[in-house]
């Protein structure tokens, strides 16, 4: 390709609300071009990125059986509403009318559709095991959209969709993708780890995200490096500590705290630690009532040393959404923002307490009066809970469930994720299948997502200078940037002509107006992995140069030897990534 016809060109200014280096690059290197919150163009640049690492995906998705499909971005509701997501989904799913009146959904994901074409075209047991995928668009009014292509609302997935007669099938399948996930993300040159996840809307048994370590990632990760434990901290676990178990209980003592209406003032108030004290956590809960949606409140009791798992609490509560209860909402309950505890609430309050509770006497929580505490507070003595469950969000330094040693945490962003979905939506839509006797018996389903826009953003993130990107050989626009300075046109058209016929993809920058300087400073940021600089200086000695993108030095090299060492530099470059692509151990293994 010539830059002089490329339809792109770069910038020396990033966006003003750029906050991440890959969203800064990407359009200052003419990649990416946004329309509207959470909307991008890509670029002739970046949709061959998108193209090689699509590429990618179908051969490790094919070579574990996949067939590619594509199925509509546009569904009629029906489907949705049969397995109840139309009603539990909010905002971010995108409806619309049709011209007819007729409620439709735009795609945020695909288990409705595909669930529909195995209830059709799957009925015995010997049409399974299957594997189906596409690549297709998804719209997902994400309310936060930030960091350029990191979060935004119209983005592009591979999805893929296992079905099996049998639980045993559906691990095969399951672990087989998580051995592909790492093939896919190693060979786009992108190291990641893998951790237990929450299944969230999408339901089913068992989830796992793949993760790229990054400062900027949104999530929360719980790591042992000790034992190799991994979860993100929606579900993460942790040995609980208990202090005082056993102590007898002590008896109830009201006293004034004027002020104290925080766990830190609290606990220097009365000189003890944050773990004696129960920290009251107001909520409503927006849930599923005899089939209409209603709102619940909901009152979390957690250790004060401790902090809430919104994650944990919406799971065991079974809600759609939390939100922070209002100081109206609170004393309507009978408890005072500040100086809350359980104790003597509305008997109809939905009280939750984390699993700790009961195991830590003598704790000091709120009076439900401003200006008081209770001392010597117990569960089951003084006050009762509806549920008692984990709901606490693990921290550095608390303790591995598995091996004793310490967790710690850090931020990544989530590429990919794999679900065992199990009969979630077969049982709901009715896609059955005859077994050997005849009965009709529920698909076995997982659902295994990767977003190729956030992967092509990652990879920039990782792998940058100062000057610009540096593409790794595996999902590079081009793998050469041909340069041709003055006195050196004509030998470098006949070098992209000569990396042509050898089967060499480049850019060539056949630009008459830029200075070398400005066009060097363009191939930095483009970040090509290989360039080719043809001037005439170099060439009354009959060389050209060739740099690595990736390495200071630059070599000279016979104009006859040009094409040879190219295809011998590529080769040696992506030799290097297929060495990374290697079989890891499944978790617990």
């Amino acid at each position: 390709m010539r830059m002089s016809t490329l339809f792109a060109h770069t910038s020396r200014e990033a966006p003003a609300d750029a906050e991440f280096t890959s969203h800064k690059l990407l359009v200052r290197a003419g990649y990416i071009r946004q329309l509207g919150a959470g909307i991008f163009t890509a670029l002739p640049l970046a949709r061959r990125v998108l193209t090689r690492l699509e590429n990618i995906m179908r051969e490790e998705i094919n070579a574990i059986g996949g067939q590619e499909m594509t199925m509509p971005v546009v569904h009629p509701a029906e489907v949705w509403q049969e397995t109840g997501r139309w009603y539990q989904i909010g905002s971010e799913l995108g409806r619309f009318k049709d011209a007819r009146g007729r409620d439709m959904v735009l795609a945020m994901t695909h288990e409705e559709v595909v669930t529909d074409l195995v209830r059709d075209i799957i009925h015995s047991y010997r049409q399974l095991p299957a594997l189906v995928y596409h690549i297709q668009t998804k719209w997902r009014d994400e309310p936060r959209s930030r960091g350029g292509l990191i979060r935004v609302r119209e983005f592009t997935m591979k999805d893929s969709y296992s079905l099996d007669a049998d639980w045993e099938g559906l691990d095969r399948q399951y672990w087989a993708h998580y051995q592909a996930y790492f093939n896919i993300f190693r060979r786009c040159g992108l190291d990641v780890i893998a951790v237990q996840s929450d299944v969230g809307m999408m339901g089913g048994k068992l989830a796992h995200e793949f993760m790229y370590l990054s400062p900027i990632g949104e999530d929360t990760l719980v790591l042992c490096d000790a034992c190799g434990y991994t979860a993100n901290r929606q579900v993460a676990l942790f040995q609980k500590q208990a202090l005082g178990e056993g102590e007898v209980p002590r008896p109830l003592q009201k006293a004034a705290t004027p002020g104290v209406d925080t766990i830190a003032s609290l606990a220097q108030f009365f000189d003890i630690s944050p773990a004696q004290t129960a920290k009251a956590v107001f909520t409503v809960a927006t849930v599923e009532e005899k089939g209409q949606t209603a709102e619940r409140f909901v009152f979390a009791v957690v250790r004060g040393d401790m902090s809430l798992n919104e994650t944990k609490l919406g799971n065991v509560i079974k809600a759609k959404a939390l939100r922070p209860a209002h100081e109206e909402e609170i004393r309507a309950i009978g408890a005072s923002p500040g100086y809350g505890s359980p104790i003597g609430v509305k008997p109809d309050t939905l009280i939750v307490v984390d699993d700790l509770i009961p195991r830590s006497p003598n704790l000091v929580a709120g009076a439900n009066e401003d200006g008081y505490h209770y001392l010597h507070t117990n569960y089951g003595r003084d006050y009762s809970a509806g549920i008692v469950a984990d709901i606490v969000a693990a921290e550095d330094g608390q303790v591995c469930t598995r091996c004793g040693g310490p967790l710690r945490t850090t931020r990544g962003v989530e590429m990919g994720n794999i679900f065992k979905l199990g009969t979630r939506y077969s049982a709901d839509m009715g896609a059955t299948y005859l077994d050997q006797n005849g009965e009709a018996k529920p698909v076995i389903m997982g659902s295994y997502g990767i977003g190729s826009g956030r992967l092509l953003a990652c990879i920039a993130e990782e792998y940058n200078d100062a000057q610009g990107l540096i593409w790794p050989i595996s999902v590079a626009p081009f793998p050469v940037h041909i340069v041709a300075l003055r006195g050196g046109f004509e030998a470098a058209e006949e070098l992209y002509q000569t990396l042509a016929a050898a089967g060499v993809e480049a850019l060539y920058d056949d630009r008459d107006s830029p200075s070398a300087g400005e066009k060097f400073n363009d191939a930095d940021l483009m970040g090509l992995p290989l360039r080719l600089t043809v001037g005439g200086r170099s060439l009354q000695r009959g060389v050209v140069e060739l740099k690595r993108r990736h390495e200071p030095d630059r070599i000279d090299l016979p104009l006859d030897e040009v094409a040879p060492r190219i295809q011998a530099e590529i080769a040696a470059l992506n030799a290097a990534i297929a060495a990374t692509v290697q079989p890891v151990a499944l978790p617990g293994n």
